[in-house]
């Protein structure tokens, strides 16, 4: 990941305040969390699309825009995951 702007956790707890409302309303979270994905995952398409000229262009560049973002994913979630074992008890409650 680049440097991080000064509103990019802003940013992301709009997401997750958006997802914790849903569940709030009696969505399964697991439910929550797959539409999260899939819509994180469009975005992240359309963020590809833009910087192409045509579909070729788009095709040349998709496994490494999907390399790039399961990259980046997976480091995310195991910063994260690992936030949540070392505050376990804090974050838990």
């Amino acid at each position: 990941m680049s440097k991080i702007d000064e509103k990019f956790y802003d940013r992301a707890d709009e997401h997750i305040n958006l997802s914790n409302s849903q569940v709030k309303g009696n969505v399964n979270v697991g439910e929550v969390s797959a539409s999260m994905m899939f819509g994180l995952s469009r975005f992240n398409a359309f963020m590809s699309a833009i910087g192409c000229k045509n579909a070729i262009e788009l095709e040349n560049a998709k496994e490494k825009n999907i390399k790039y973002f399961t990259t980046q994913y997976e480091k995310m979630l195991r910063e994260n995951v690992q936030d949540y074992i070392d505050n376990f008890e804090k974050y838990m409650k």
